[in-house]
Parts: structure tokens; sequence; C-alpha cells
């Protein structure tokens, strides 16, 4: 058992030693002022054993397939995780003005319209930061699609019992009353309990596919028509869009959004737990609702010095999911 920090700690010693600090010392203003705090005292090749020791505790890529439900079908090439490190991307300001970040606005143009492709999708925003909160993005995109057209009854959302976990939470987050939906024999929607729920309460149907039983849905255009018929909208959890990619898009079945989970699908970097990427792609008809700012080609007639690329917020924008 590795003792902790703490236990390795001896009066004197010293990690690193700081540089004479080359400004005026100011002194803190009284309120501010803390007690010692009671770190331990550790030279730095007692920090680096310890550190090293515990790193060859974990469950890693290196020794071990990751035990971590869907996100077993990634898979990271080192060549990736250096990539997303590159100075250039890594080191970027946020606050830096996007006419000194054309280069990185470009990259952010790209991505969107290669996600929104690959889905079959009309836009795409890359403000969610982790599949679930891709989730969440969509079922709010979705809930305001209704209110806006005055649509306010639609408070249910149909989560049929092989979805992905973290849909009904989702929802419930959303305000939402979840409904769940039994699967038939073969691990498939049940269509006579789905018709059975479809009225104009309705908001929508979430529906992860392939499903948790690995299964693609057989009626899938079918239950799309029918939640679409009832007024409702059809939301793709992209958990297992590895799967279709190439093969099938779900825009071109029916479907009004969709979020990727990027370090499941596309290798980027996924860290424990973060950083997470969860783009979500709409339907034509819900770009106006996509979380922004999101880059778009800015119109550079007659100013040959203009920027190429540009945020911009959509007209009813369920607004920022982060920061940046």
């Amino acid at each position: 058992m590795e003792p902790l920090i703490y236990d390795l700690s001896s009066p004197g010693r010293v990690g690193a030693v700081l540089p004479e600090s080359d400004v005026p010392h100011t002194p803190l203003p009284e309120g501010l002022l803390r007690a010692a705090l009671p770190l331990p005292e550790v030279s730095q090749i007692d920090v680096t054993r310890h550190f090293t020791r515990l790193s060859r505790l974990n469950m890693g890529i290196d020794t071990n397939m990751y035990p971590l439900g869907s996100c077993t079908m990634k898979y990271n090439p080192r060549i990736n995780e250096d990539t997303a490190r590159m100075a250039g991307f890594a080191l970027a300001h946020p606050l830096q003005d996007p006419d000194v970040s054309q280069g990185a606005m470009y990259v952010l143009y790209q991505l969107q319209q290669f996600l929104a492709e690959i889905a079959g999708m009309a836009g795409c925003s890359l403000q969610p930061a982790a599949g679930a909160q891709g989730e969440f993005t969509g079922v709010l995109m979705m809930r305001a699609y209704h209110r806006a057209r005055g649509d306010h009854k639609r408070t249910r959302m149909l989560i049929p019992d092989s979805a992905h976990g973290t849909n009904p939470a989702t929802c419930t987050m959303a305000g939402l009353k979840v409904v769940e939906l039994h699967s038939d024999s073969r691990g498939n929607i049940d269509l006579e309990a789905l018709k059975a729920n479809l009225d104009d309460t309705i908001c929508g149907l979430m529906i992860t596919n392939p499903n948790t039983l690995g299964m693609f849905e057989e009626h899938v255009e079918q239950v799309v028509q029918l939640v679409h018929a009832a007024g409702g909208l059809v939301y793709g959890d992209g958990a297992n869009m590895n799967a279709m990619v190439g093969v099938c898009k779900p825009g071109e079945i029916g479907f009004d959004v969709l979020h990727y989970n990027l370090h499941k699908t596309f290798s980027t970097p996924h860290g424990g737990g973060g950083p997470g990427s969860g783009p979500v792609v709409v339907s034509k008809r819900m770009l106006d609702f996509l979380p922004g700012p999101i880059v778009i080609a800015a119109d550079t007639e007659g100013d040959e010095n203009a920027p190429l690329y540009e945020f911009f917020t959509p007209a009813r924008s369920i607004g920022r999911m982060r920061a940046f």
C-alpha cells in the first residue's frame, strides 16, 4: 500500500526553490490573509517517486483495457494526444480577439462542417463540454423549439429502456417528465408501446442507436415517422455513433438533434473524466436554437483585409453552455 504523501513528510525538506521576486513586495489586505497551510515537506524526488508509484496503480491503455462502458469502444493513439497538446491549440487564450485567432477559428469552422456532414445534419455547435452536457443541450433546444411555437404543453419525453443511462437524468434536469418505453423480444423499441404514448404532450423521443444492447434499431425509420406525426422531435444519443460513421447518417433517417462523444468516435483525449467534448448537430428546423457562439464564414466582400471567420449566435439560441 502506497503511503500518503503526508506520511513521507519530514521537517525541512524542500521540493522546489522559487527565484527571488523581481517586483516590489506588496502586503495583502488583512481580510484576505490565511493561516499557513499544513502542507507536507517533501523533496522533489519524494514527490516524483510517490506519484509515479500511484500512476502504476491506475487502469490505463498502456497496461489494461478500460472498463468504462461504451468508452471501451474508443482508442486514442498517442499521436492524437500529442496533437491536442500542440501549443497553438493548448495555449491559445480564449479571450484573444477572433481577428488574431483565424487559424484556430478555421479549425473550429471545419470541424463544425465535418461533424454536420458526417451525421447528415444542417448545422453544429461545439459548445457542450461533454457528452452528458451535449444531451442536456439537445433537450434544451427541443424544449425551446416547442415553446417558440407557443406549444407549452409538450412536457413528456419518451426514453426506451435500451437508451443510454444518462438520458432520464438529462430530461429531469430540463424539467421534463420521463416516460419509459419497453423493448420488444428482439431488443427494439416496442412499436405498440410507442404508439400508446404518442399524443400532443410529447416533447420528443431520445434514442441511442445502436442501442445499449448493441443492436441497430430495426424499425428506426418508422419510429421517427411516428414521433414526427405526433408533433414530437427525435434526439439521437451519439454514444455509439462510431458504429455508424460512414455507414448511416442519422439526419437522413429524420433525427432532429444528435450529440457526439468525440473521445469515443474520433479519439480526442478523454483524460479520465475530462476534458470532454460533446458537440451537437441539428436538422434545419433546429438551427436557430443552437447554443452560441458558433463559427461562420464571414462576409468579406469588398474588404480584402476582413477576417475570414467570425463568431455568430443564432437568433433563438439557448445561449452559452460554458464560458469558452
